[in-house]
């Protein structure tokens, strides 16, 4: 009840404020064009105005924030909506000049100054609505740096608010500077649009419209005042002008500011926007596939999920799925087209003896129009198609249409083949799973998890000219809920992940395939550490069970600036060994695992780190099971004996750092018996 009385109490002493500044302006006004001494102090109205604008600062503060949930285009509609009333009732004040028979009341100086301060509270309430909304936009996604900056600003705007209701004799150089700062504060603050990115193009289009208004009501209502307090000090009355007001007119161009800006970034962002989207579709859709497991029943089903996912991702017109239960029993899944249109293409590229597309043997992007040209009657022009593969045999081909000519580029191509390796790996756990409730439940549930297991983790490594990598993953059962990855971005970008999913099973097993999906749609984007582990808890908050979560350190090593940034959610400190001054620490950053904060808050628990390596610096990346591994006395194997063991050997290659830490491990527990998985990732910086 109190956060709503609140509100109310202060729009109510806004409000007060407002009608006692109207009231005193009038009377010491009309005081003074009569020559008689007025009763009450010719600052009074300036202070009275302060406390206006401080009441509506506060009245509207409280009013948005009692909403925790907000969408972007809601924020806007409350700018729209509240510069619609205040304008409405500023043209019903003018439309009183152009009245028949209002000349006279028009042309009286007290009517002049009480319409002015009537537009000057008009606009002062949408001046401040507006700013209230520009700092939660602002704010959103906020950095430290960005608080402490926005704090500097409320705090410059509360010391000219201080100055205007003091009584100092002229400065322009005061007034100068003081407005100076604001200035160039509010420019600064006015390029934090990180919400932009998340609108889709319907949004943007609104939020345009919206913008385009905003300016437009600031713009007149900011003229319409001007002219009023132009005819009101024209008359030599009048002791409330905005004009030489620092707050007012800081809040004027902030809010302007912004709307431009604002309007501009959107603008130029609408081509962008289906791009966007595409990728988050993508990333939706892989985590469809790799869920398929755990939600559907049959292998029918995610055989529909995986036509259905990979044509919306690349836009095609028609598709088939053929799976091939023996050499003589086929089953075939379309959408789009008959089974007959799809046999006829089947065969007739049989018939042309046409290589590389449905047997897989050489590059299926070129040269394939003319194929499908040459089928009389055919409506397409471009296929692509891939095999599915369930323990290394090829149960059946994957197979997209588009009616344009070479309508599938190489970016399509990897998106699908993506596709079809977690589909076979789905469909695998399927086969599996049935033969496990045929025998032995348990023992078969840890075969399929392993094997997912092993899929996810790199073969090979993407190591580049810059360091070295070695990794070593063992798990303490069947099945483990480790996991590390690398990728190669670019020629001076690579990305590392160490992870560990609580919980062993199948269930980690399917939140490693989980995380290695998200891990590969967001990391080529080449996002910073922060945004690749805040995008991540979203995309993981509806798939973890409750109680469960994922620790991870993400990295981003540039080779061409010597530099390594990194998240760290709730992981195990790094070991990083300097040879430049040849000592060795934990970087203890603060994070909070994946999955433990399932709301939109979670930018407010994760951080971004970075540091410059130089030749021969060593990182020991590792899971908890090292650290914890106890020996037959019950002591842990801890911090400092990992420490210890790693600088031991830091001048030798990765791989050698690698096998002599797991042989001290080895040693120390005096056992090959594991009670936890051990993961290691060694980087050594050539």
């Amino acid at each position: 009840m109190r956060t709503k009385a609140l509100p109310r109490l202060l729009f109510l002493v806004a409000g007060i404020t407002w009608v006692s500044l109207l009231f005193t302006d009038l009377l010491i006004v009309f005081s003074v064009r009569s020559n008689i001494e007025p009763g009450l102090p010719v600052w009074l109205p300036g202070v009275l105005f302060n406390l206006f604008l401080v009441s509506l600062y506060y009245f509207y503060k409280f009013r948005l924030d009692r909403e925790e949930q907000f969408n972007f285009v809601d924020l806007l509609w409350r700018v729209f909506a509240t510069g619609l009333v205040i304008t409405v009732i500023s043209l019903l004040l003018r439309l009183i000049d152009y009245l028949p028979g209002t000349s006279k009341l028009t042309n009286l100086l007290i009517y002049v100054e009480a319409t002015y301060i009537i537009s000057l509270g008009l606009i002062s309430g949408f001046l401040m609505a507006s700013f209230i909304v520009w700092k939660r936009l602002i704010l959103y996604q906020k950095s430290k740096w960005l608080l402490r900056l926005w704090n500097f600003f409320e705090a410059g705007l509360l010391v000219a608010l201080v100055y205007n209701s003091l009584e100092l004799p002229d400065a322009d150089w005061i007034y100068n500077i003081l407005m100076g700062i604001l200035i160039v504060t509010g420019l600064v603050l006015s390029a934090n649009m990180k919400w932009v990115a998340y609108l889709n193009f319907r949004q943007k289009l609104t939020s345009l419209l919206l913008l385009l208004l905003a300016i437009f009501y600031v713009m007149y209502l900011f003229y319409t005042t001007n002219s009023q307090a132009i005819a009101a000090f024209g008359e030599g009355t009048g002791f409330v002008d905005h004009r030489t007001h620092i707050l007012f007119q800081s809040l004027f161009i902030f809010v302007t500011i912004y709307s431009v800006f604002s309007f501009l970034v959107i603008l130029f962002n609408l081509p962008t926007t289906s791009v966007f989207e595409q990728k988050l579709e993508e990333v939706v859709n892989f985590q469809r596939i790799s869920q398929s497991v755990q939600t559907e029943q049959n292998e029918e089903s995610v055989y529909n999920i995986l036509l259905e996912t990979s044509m919306s991702t690349v836009f095609a017109d028609a598709g088939w799925l053929e799976i091939k239960d023996n050499d003589h029993d086929h089953r075939l899944f379309t959408s789009h087209i008959s089974e007959k249109e799809a046999n006829e293409i089947i065969e007739h590229f049989r018939k042309e003896h046409v290589t590389g597309v449905l047997d897989q043997s050489q590059d299926k992007t070129k040269g394939l129009s003319k194929h499908l040209a040459s089928l009389r009657g055919s409506r397409f022009r471009s296929i692509l198609a891939f095999p599915i593969y369930v323990k290394g045999k090829d149960i059946g081909t994957l197979a997209l249409l588009k009616e344009l000519a070479d309508g599938f580029n190489r970016e399509m191509t990897k998106i699908v083949s993506a596709f079809a390796n977690q589909a076979g790996i789905s469909i695998e756990n399927f086969r599996l799973l049935e033969e496990a409730l045929q025998s032995e439940r348990y023992k078969e549930e840890l075969k399929i998890a392993k094997t997912v297991q092993k899929s996810l983790l790199p073969q090979v490594l993407s190591e580049h000219e810059d360091f070295e990598l070695a990794a070593f993953s063992e798990s303490a059962d069947e099945v483990g809920g480790d996991y590390y990855d690398t990728l190669r971005i670019s020629d001076t970008q690579s990305a590392l992940i160490v992870a560990d999913v609580s919980g062993k099973g199948t269930t980690a097993a399917f939140h490693m395939s989980q995380m290695k999906g998200i891990f590969h749609s967001l990391a080529q984007s080449c996002l910073p550490p922060e945004e690749f582990m805040i995008r991540t808890n979203r995309a993981l908050a509806n798939c973890l069970g409750r109680g469960s979560f994922i620790s991870a350190t993400f990295f981003m090593i540039n080779t061409q600036e010597k530099k390594v940034n990194y998240s760290r959610a709730g992981h195990c400190p790094l070991l990083y060994y300097s040879a430049f001054d040849k000592t060795a620490r934990y970087l203890k950053d603060k994070g909070v695992a994946l999955g433990m904060v399932r709301n939109n808050t979670y930018d407010k628990f994760i951080e971004a780190y970075s540091f410059a390596y130089q030749p021969n610096d060593v990182m020991v990346l590792y899971t908890d099971g090292i650290t914890e591994a106890k020996n037959t006395k019950g002591d842990e194997y801890g911090y400092d004996r990992l420490l210890d063991a790693m600088l031991e050997v830091k001048d030798r290659s990765a791989r050698d750092i690698q096998e002599h830490l797991i042989n001290r491990l080895y040693e120390f527990t005096g056992t090959e018996n594991i009670n936890d998985d051990y993961t290691t990732m060694i980087v050594k910086f050539r």
